[in-house]
């Protein structure tokens, strides 16, 4: 049976579904590129609260959905901004989400790391707070036995007077660290407070610091996540990078190209968009792994345009077509975020997110998923 899709401005498309899910078996870790997908979280629908918190999850919903992942030889990097980081989860709940995600990883043999940042601090922090709240919480990722991801800090944007201050709270952090972490550098279109972010608006300079920090401390760190939706500002970043440090991309617009990489080196992954594409992704990487550029590439360039309207401005709010997909896929029984976030984006986003994925062949049960597709159509008054 079709359904009928709002477009925006009113219009009404009917659609056909597709029959024939894309199939892919679980294996075993990937071996030319590492690649983290960062989870989303699955929140308690019968839980009593409201959008100013505190977060209440499904943890068993929510760790499924990583083994999931990691049965496809995916990394899962957790408590990031896809799990809602400073957008309905609360410190509390993130840090006992990284505990419990720690556990289960080491149960399957799963690979993890685990966002370490400053939202548990009030409006107004000092430098000084806002280094012992990163202390505090890198304490329990690394008590957690994970790797740490040195999350961009909104307190330090904001108390931040120059690069002289980002270099003096991260180099106290990484002469700390029991092992090297990866620094992410989360541009303001992911998060408007980060504007700014190092020191400067000026990207150049901004590059400038980043690269002082890493280079001053690069025996700590493991790797830089690049969250900037460009992808010549990445590639030339890689490689001004020390020996040994690894650059993994964040950039959810152009990932085909720069985990391919050329012949001056490529990018590693941690992204959002590899939650609802996980075994999408892993096909792809095996691709690579066996020499198959080509096929690499037959595989997840398609994808990019799912990629690029669920990261569509306001960017920020991608993580309500994510969860909407998990639940299309039958990862979880709901439509439901922390902080309400299910109602950020509007029906023709979501109409179009589902046609989007559905034409990838990315639900395991595409009845299913039409079926609740048009639920959620008739909730908001489509009929068809």
């Amino acid at each position: 049976m079709s359904l009928l899709l709002p477009r925006a401005g009113g219009a009404l498309v009917r659609y056909e579904p597709r029959r024939d899910p894309v199939v892919v078996a679980p294996g075993g870790p990937l071996a030319s590129r590492t690649v983290f997908a960062a989870a989303h979280v699955v929140a308690d629908p019968y839980a009593d609260t409201g959008p100013d918190g505190p977060a209440a999850l499904d943890w068993e919903t929510t760790l499924a959905f990583r083994r999931h992942l990691w049965a496809h030889g995916l990394g899962v990097a957790e408590a990031m901004d896809t799990a809602q980081r400073g957008m309905g989860l609360d410190w509390p709940v993130a840090a006992e989400l990284i505990r419990r995600s720690a556990a289960e990883a080491r149960a399957v043999g799963g690979r993890i790391a685990c966002g370490a940042g400053t939202d548990q601090l009030a409006p107004g922090a000092s430098l000084a707070e806002v280094t012992a709240a990163y202390e505090e919480q890198l304490a329990v990722v690394e008590g957690a036995g994970a790797q740490a991801v040195l999350m961009a800090s909104r307190a330090l944007a904001a108390v931040a007077r120059g690069p002289e201050d980002y270099l003096a709270v991260y180099g106290r952090l990484l002469e700390q660290t029991a092992r090297p972490v990866i620094l992410h550098w989360l541009g303001p279109m992911f998060d408007p407070a980060l504007t700014g972010y190092w020191g400067s608006s000026d990207l150049d300079t901004a590059t400038e610091a980043f690269l002082a920090i890493v280079v001053a401390h690069a025996e700590k760190v493991d790797g830089v996540k690049v969250s900037l939706l460009d992808a010549r500002r990445e590639v030339e970043l890689r490689r001004r990078l020390p020996n040994g440090v690894t650059c993994f991309t964040g950039d959810d617009f152009h990932y085909p190209e720069l985990i391919e990489g050329d012949e001056q080196g490529f990018s590693h992954a941690l992204l959002g968009i590899f939650d609802p594409l996980g075994p999408v992704a892993a096909d792809a990487v095996r691709a690579l792994d066996a020499g198959d550029r080509a096929g690499f590439r037959e595989r997840l360039d398609p994808t990019v345009a799912l990629a690029r309207h669920l990261f569509g401005a306001p960017t920020r709010f991608y993580k309500t077509g994510v969860v909407l997909l998990a639940w299309l896929a039958g990862h979880q029984d709901h439509f439901t975020m922390v902080g309400g976030l299910q109602s950020a984006r509007s029906l023709p986003h979501l109409a179009r997110a589902y046609e989007l994925a559905d034409g990838l062949g990315l639900f395991p049960d595409p009845e299913a998923a039409e079926s609740r597709m048009r639920t959620l159509l008739t909730v908001h008054g489509v009929t068809s």
